[in-house]
């Protein structure tokens, strides 16, 4: 593998071009998807050496699957685990397999659309929940992902709906209901998944 490709450069140019915007070091900078396989690896390494330099803090993934995040593990010639995962999780969709096998290796999962852009907010199940603790059925959405030990990401411009959404630490749903919650999963994911790409 030539870690010093066209790929490190690309990565290495996109981060130093997103952190003389931002104008100063990033907390955490994430790879957006496991496209482009053949540069993968140059991609990542350029991210640790970045963050080895001191211009970021953390490195992370989004929208990778066991192999792609098994892939940077095993690579003899790069030495960071991710920090994080980004990926969708909601109730509908549990990735089981990707959550426990990031818990496995010390990485976070950091749950985007856990709303499932809004598409189940009539369940019915979620609505009966949502009614035996006075909760909409997005901050019923939003308290699974934070017991479910994930960084939540619900997205909205709306600010009633921004502050509504904040208001998901008073109320702590029973195993029970998260048991019901988990048993909704139908693999429903609202936009790409390339989690399953080579």
């Amino acid at each position: 593998m030539d870690c010093k490709g066209d790929g490190y450069r690309y990565a290495t140019e996109q981060t130093e071009k997103s952190l003389q915007r931002l104008g100063t070091y990033a907390d955490l900078y994430l790879m957006h998807s496991p496209h482009h396989p053949s540069q993968r690896l140059e991609m990542w390494r350029a991210l640790e050496d970045l963050k080895k330099a001191g211009k970021i803090r953390s490195i992370g993934v989004s929208n990778y699957g066991v192999q792609h995040i098994e892939e940077l593990i095993k690579c003899p010639r790069l030495s960071i685990v991710p920090a994080v995962n980004q990926v969708e999780i909601h109730p509908f969709l549990l990735r089981e397999e990707i959550s426990q096998y990031c818990a496995s290796k010390g990485i976070l999962i950091e749950a985007y659309s856990p709303l499932a852009k809004a598409e189940k907010m009539n369940d019915r199940t979620l609505l009966q929940i949502g009614k035996q603790y006075g909760k909409s059925t997005a901050q019923v959405m939003i308290r699974w992902s934070i017991q479910k030990g994930y960084i939540t990401l619900p997205k909205s411009e709306n600010p009633e709906r921004i502050h509504q959404n904040s208001l998901v630490f008073d109320f702590e749903l029973s195993p029970a209901d998260m048991k019901t919650l988990n048993s909704l999963d139908i693999h429903m994911t609202t936009g790409w998944d390339p989690t399953t790409m080579k």
